[in-house]
């Protein structure tokens, strides 16, 4: 294992799987299943092993199990969760699973996400459904006039694109974080568009890439929001890109998670597929295009996936979650980690701020500096070997403030060294990248422009 130089008690989910699976194989395991249903009749099952039930190992199995659900749960995204080949372990996730259970901001967000009540079903292992996923073709389509436009919590960004060229790009600071009038985003997501527009001789289409869950089109959850009531919310933001559209000229419009958008931005500059993209800012946040070049409607929500088993590790505030990867991936890592450097840090200055200073100590030569990002590069590599067991993985593209300036390359060189010494077969088979900043902002909103097709 390659020590994190920073966190001693550090235990990565990579390894941790690997070894608990050689042990029950070893003791002689016996079959268990996960499965999480979403929107659509979408079903991901994931099959694994555990120590036979009754053997001494039934909290071990539960611990093992409760992580990979979780784990499951928030890359995929789901509102039913069926457990087969375990009655012992199915029962506690059961438990785990309600309004008042371990995992109950889980509950609270999936219900809200899907509109439907949370449900854990237990099963004997034949009984458990069959993956059946259906990802489409989104993106990639440049022909016509199109708006492209990308929903910031400090700016929005639009571009009018023509043939998959952009003609026109303006970015415009704005405060929907702040804004509890949902009028004020309907005002200025049209404002937008209509700039975009008047540089056009037509609109033919529409692409949306913005922070948030979007099913259909719908903003089911989003920060951009965060201070609207939850009537509002309801009646007047949940089809606000779609009500924008039919203003415009009812023509197609595509909404996406921006981290997808990221993804695919990325693919196309890669011209490949099978990529992870993951940006290391405010949270962790991700998003993925699968090795046929689609977006998948699956979560990606990565902050809220375990980076580490550890019991001890920093809880997230909002989760009330230890271990998830919100605190090793972001600025709330880079602060973590600080003291621990022997960086004393002003308590009175933002988390953006902090960071600054940390950034500011590493360009000036402190060692103390380069050990965070170390740190946080050895946190990621096992968590790209743990992510690899979700997703097919040909790429990682890493951005975000975070990983900007020579931090970056940090931590993507730990995270090689990670792979190349514990994973060796995954390290021939991906590759870690950091896209430059200008190739990402044209290549966001062309790749948010190209998400419809036309008929």
């Amino acid at each position: 294992m390659v020590k994190a130089v920073l966190d001693s008690q550090f235990q990565p989910m990579a390894l941790v799987v690997r070894d608990f699976l050689a042990a029950a194989e070893k003791a002689g395991a016996q079959d268990i299943a996960i499965s999480i249903e979403r929107d659509n009749g979408h079903i991901s099952t994931f099959k694994t092993k555990i120590f036979k039930d009754g053997t001494g190992h039934d909290d071990e199995n539960f611990k093992f199990i409760e992580r990979l659900t979780k784990s499951l749960l928030w890359v995929r995204g789901g509102w039913k969760i069926v457990i087969g080949g375990s009655r012992v372990v199915g029962e506690k996730i059961k438990e785990a699973y309600t309004d008042t259970g371990l995992r109950a901001f889980d509950v609270d967000f999936m219900s809200t996400v899907y509109e439907r009540p949370f449900e854990v079903e237990v099963t004997d292992f034949e009984s458990v459904p069959e993956t059946k996923e259906n990802s489409e073709p989104v993106g990639r389509h440049l022909d016509g006039c199109r708006i492209g436009f990308d929903a910031g919590g400090s700016d929005r960004k639009v571009s009018a694109v023509i043939d998959g060229e952009p003609v026109y790009s303006e970015e415009v600071v704005w405060f929907p974080k702040t804004n509890s009038d949902p009028n004020y985003h309907y005002q200025g997501i049209l404002d937008a568009m209509k700039t975009a527009a008047s540089h056009m001789p037509r609109v033919d289409a529409i692409g949306v890439s913005s922070a948030g869950v979007y099913v259909d089109n719908r903003i089911m959850v989003a920060s951009l929001f965060l201070k609207v009531p939850k009537e509002d919310f309801d009646k007047k933001v949940k089809n606000m890109y779609i009500d924008v559209a039919k203003e415009i000229g009812d023509v197609p419009v595509v909404v996406a998670n921006d981290g997808d958008v990221t993804a695919l931005a990325g693919a196309m500059n890669l011209e490949d597929n099978g990529v992870l993209g993951i940006a290391m800012g405010t949270s962790e946040a991700g998003g993925y295009v699968d090795t046929n070049g689609n977006i998948t409607g699956w979560l990606n929500e990565l902050a809220f996936v375990p980076a580490d088993y550890c019991e001890n590790a920093m809880v997230d505030e909002w989760s009330g979650d230890y271990g998830c990867g919100v605190k090793y991936f972001s600025q709330d890592a880079v602060i973590k980690l600080a003291p621990a450097a022997g960086i004393e840090l002003d308590p009175d200055l933002s988390p953006a701020e902090k960071l600054k200073v940390v950034q500011k100590l590493h360009a000036d030569g402190d060692k103390r500096a380069a050990q965070i990002y170390e740190t946080i590069g050895v946190y990621f590599g096992y968590a790209i070997a743990y992510y690899s067991l979700f997703y097919d993985i040909k790429h990682v593209l890493i951005l975000g403030r975070v990983t900007s300036g020579e931090g970056g390359n940090i931590i993507l060189d730990k995270a090689n060294e990670v792979l190349n010494t514990d994973f060796p077969e995954l390290a021939k088979t991906l590759k870690l990248h950091i896209p430059d900043e200008s190739s990402r902002r044209v290549g966001q909103s062309v790749a948010a422009a190209s998400l419809p097709k036309l008929h």
